[in-house]
């Protein structure tokens, strides 16, 4: 089958568009420096060149109330959290041509709305609560290299270059904070196969880099997530699953710290994508993943919709 050409890039919309479970473990507050579960079907696709670039949005939900310690096991805390993400990108890909790659650049700018409780319990014995709710931006991401390959019509393959900076709002004090106070560097490589019958295969793979939060004088160590999507093309409908395998690869680095507090998680569930070529109408991605198997950090679920357009 030809490729239908997706015109919101689901590779860059959503690097940081929503949080994935603050807790009290692994990096630094627990909380994922970057969003996991963003990318789905069409990975491996740029947007087109187009004069004036393409704009996206995307829409996410995440809640959790169970809390994992380095076993797997639930902790004897109480922590809830819910976080609404909204984001926006810009994402232009020029006609220029570097290493026989299409050359491109993203800006993502996002708003968290961030409500958390958290209950220290000793001994069966409520010893510490506190609360936090927040509605401001976080951190901004800037891709100043996207390269994208086209081997195929139906094959895929951009890697890219993304540094989050440290604009979002950041209180040391408070119990959740839509921004990290610190820089990261994530390079990312995806791909898009699609077989001549429409079985669609798409991953992700990226890695997070951090550096040390002056404020507290905190380190996250490397994170790494694979992304992936496996579904059926049907008419104008992709129908199938999709989800993440997120690990910390390295410690954290904190001064008094003596565990490296890894943390990993692997989530799953069902996800579609709709478009529907000169019909005027946008493509939209939806999915919700539920997460499994988590250790030192929250196990919770997300619902994601994003869509765009080329101009």
């Amino acid at each position: 089958m030809s490729y239908r050409r997706w015109f919101a890039a689901p590779s860059i919309i959503g690097l940081s568009l929503a949080l994935l479970s603050p807790a009290l473990y692994a990096t630094e507050n627990g909380a994922p420096t970057t969003a996991a579960g963003v990318l789905d079907f069409g990975a491996g696709f740029m947007p087109p060149s187009t004069p004036n670039g393409t704009l996206g949005m995307r829409v996410s939900h995440y809640r959790a109330h169970a809390l994992k310690d380095d076993d797997g096991n639930d902790s004897p805390n109480d922590f809830a959290i819910d976080v609404t993400a909204i984001g926006l990108a810009y994402i232009r890909m020029t006609q220029q041509e570097w290493l026989g790659a299409r050359y491109g650049f993203a800006i993502v700018p996002v708003f968290f709305k961030m409500d958390a409780d958290l209950g220290v319990n000793i001994g069966g014995q409520r010893v510490f609560s506190d609360s936090a709710e927040v509605f401001r931006p976080a951190d901004l991401q800037v891709a100043p290299l996207i390269l994208e390959w086209r081997p195929r019509p139906n094959l895929g393959i951009n890697t890219q270059l993304v540094v989050q900076m440290p604009t979002g709002d950041y209180d040391k004090d408070r119990l959740v904070s839509p921004g990290t106070n610190h820089w990261t560097l994530s390079p990312v490589l995806n791909f898009t196969y699609i077989t001549s019958s429409g079985l669609e295969l798409s991953s992700s793979f990226q890695l997070d880099i951090n550096a040390r939060n002056s404020a507290t004088d905190y380190r996250s160590g490397i994170e790494y997530r694979h992304e992936f999507a496996v579904g059926q093309h049907l008419g104008n409908w992709t129908l199938g699953i999709g989800g993440y395998h997120y690990r910390q690869l390295t410690d954290d680095d904190a001064p008094g710290l003596t565990n490296g507090n890894r943390a990993r998680t692997f989530a799953i569930g069902p996800a579609l994508s709709y478009f529907k070529p000169d019909s005027g109408l946008p493509p939209i991605w939806l999915h919700a993943y539920k997460e499994f198997d988590s250790h030192n950090r929250t196990e919770g679920y997300t619902l994601a919709l994003r869509t765009g357009i080329s101009f």
